[in-house]
């Protein structure tokens, strides 16, 4: 999953925002729907907020981390 760095103020850990769409299903009117991620990794510094990356899940690193950065698109 892809989504764009939002804030890369902790030392080992990004947050990532994520947009997917949705059909409503009883209207069939799309929408769209972002969630937070909070993403573990190596360095933070080298992220820039507004940044694309891509994310997958993995075993829980904290109580709030279980993604971490594969790549940068």
């Amino acid at each position: 999953m892809t989504g764009t760095v939002v804030t890369n103020k902790m030392t080992k850990a990004l947050t990532v925002m994520v947009f997917r769409t949705q059909t409503h299903a009883k209207y069939g009117k799309k929408f769209k729907i972002r969630k937070k991620y909070s993403v573990a990794c190596n360095d933070s510094s080298t992220f820039k907020v507004g940044q694309e990356v891509e994310i997958v899940s993995c075993a829980p690193v904290s109580k709030t981390i279980s993604f971490r950065v594969v790549e940068t698109v």
